[in-house]
């Protein structure tokens, strides 16, 4: 009875020393996590992923503690208890950055098909407004979101030129600056719609073939990158399986060590270098 006693004592001293000093350290530590929290409910916001603020910081509080648990509980190791920190503090963002490139990815898809009703709806005798709310009601999201929320600002007042602008900041992409770029041009000039909107669909079309071609021809660099980072680890740990005391040279003597450092030097480089060549920008 007295054993329980006293643990009851303890765990309320303990639950009052945290509730006094958890305001004090978060008005000192906190302000990182609000930052990313609110830097996440905006991003989120943009590809509309309604999420509450309060949710998202839980998630960049708990999330490094999560991490850091498993990492030590799996590799027993003190030193990964930080690296799991790390990890976990930056988990929700990179969660967050890979929500957007998909996002990104189904819109470029549907591009093309947005750019066809378009077409179609002003052969058809619409305005170019309206061909937009045409293509909003037949296509999926994120298409329709994103050009559904361009005719709510032109509703609000903002001139349909300014909303494209807007949807262009939000997407950052090659394909949709000169859509939004040629429709500018074709409002001001005057020029027929429908046949800047028929060969820039042509000029799309052209650009991903060509991009498709080029990624194929630079498949093999990429490769032969990727089997660079990993072969220096697998040939390393095959050796130290045989035996342990292999690299001890190496290791015990200034040469070696000096040896060791250049060779990872020349590793990264070489890495570098093939990542760059095989990049070839459109």
């Amino acid at each position: 009875m007295s054993k329980l006693l006293i643990l009851l004592f303890l765990s309320g001293a303990v639950v009052l020393i945290l509730s006094q000093l958890f305001p004090l350290l978060w008005a000192k530590f906190g302000k990182p996590f609000e930052k990313k929290a609110t830097e996440a409910e905006k991003d989120l916001d943009n590809i509309f992923v309604h999420v509450e603020k309060k949710n998202l910081l839980y998630a960049y509080l708990f999330a490094p503690i999560a991490v850091g648990a498993v990492a030590f509980i799996l590799l027993n190791n003190v030193i990964f208890i930080f690296l799991g920190l790390v990890v976990g503090f930056s988990l929700p963002t990179m969660v967050i950055k890979i929500m957007q490139a998909k996002r990104r990815a189904d819109f470029e898809a549907q591009l093309l098909d947005a750019i066809q009703v378009m077409i179609s709806s002003l052969k058809g005798g619409l305005s170019f407004q309206q061909a937009i709310e045409v293509m909003v009601e037949e296509l999926p999201a994120p298409m329709s979101q994103e050009f559904g929320l361009v005719l709510k600002e032109t509703k609000m007042g903002i001139t349909l030129e300014q909303s494209l602008k807007h949807l262009s900041e939000r997407m950052k992409m090659s394909d949709l600056n000169l859509l939004v770029n040629a429709i500018s041009v074709a409002k001001e000039t005057g020029g027929d719609l429908t046949r800047v909107l028929h060969r820039l669909s042509l000029t799309i079309r052209d650009n991903r073939k060509l991009k498709e071609s080029v990624s194929t021809l630079t498949l093999q660099g990429r490769i032969q990158g990727v089997i660079m980072s990993i072969l220096p680890f697998i040939f390393t740990g095959s050796v130290l399986s045989f035996n342990r005391e292999h690299f001890d040279i190496m290791l015990k003597s200034d040469t070696g060590k000096i040896l060791l450092g250049v060779a990872v030097v020349l590793q990264m480089v070489g890495v570098l270098l093939i990542h760059r060549f095989s990049k070839v920008e459109i």
